[in-house]
């Protein structure tokens, strides 16, 4: 029998590799974004082809994930701010007591996305978006590093919850 404040096997190493993911995420994102606006002077809806399907194309999101959710105003910037700022600390409770893999990397790649959105909210009031994935007439969302890290984060745990059948422990 454990004491319930103990942490259990392989937690400890995901909190502090789950920071560095995270961290590295948080750094990717950013300097992507720095690039984007300052590096190549992308004006906002400026566009640069770099292959028949895939632009760099500079747009301002003031919603969440594909644009929902737009915040017009500035109680709701500042109420999205709030609440992804709330999403990161359960993030991070999450991710020290990650025990496997692709919950410890899912989690830390939805953390690092979330504080990158998180920035740039504060700073500009929306997010700086850039990778435009098109195909002819068809043109998906235009997205940033830190928006693909998130999503891959969700796989991630989509994937755990729907294959990794492990047994839960009951503390006695």
């Amino acid at each position: 029998m454990t004491d319930a404040t103990e942490p259990r096997p392989g937690a400890r190493q995901w909190g502090l590799r789950g920071g560095v993911i995270a961290l590295a995420v948080l750094i990717a994102d950013q300097a992507s974004k720095l690039w984007i606006v300052h590096g190549l002077k992308l004006g906002l809806g400026d566009s640069i082809a770099l292959l028949p399907v895939l632009s760099l194309s500079r747009v301002h999101n003031y919603g969440i994930s594909l644009g929902l959710f737009q915040a017009g105003n500035d109680w709701a910037r500042w109420g999205l701010v709030a609440l992804t700022v709330a999403i990161a600390v359960w993030l991070v409770r999450w991710l020290r007591r990650a025990e496997h893999w692709r919950v410890g990397l899912g989690v830390a790649l939805i953390l690092g996305g979330a504080v990158g959105n998180i920035i740039d909210r504060s700073l500009y009031g929306y997010v700086v978006d850039f990778v435009h994935v098109h195909v002819g007439g068809w043109s998906f969302y235009v997205f940033n590093v830190a928006d693909s890290a998130i999503t891959i984060g969700v796989v991630l745990l989509l994937w755990d919850s729907l294959t990794g059948a492990r047994t839960v422990q009951t503390r006695g």
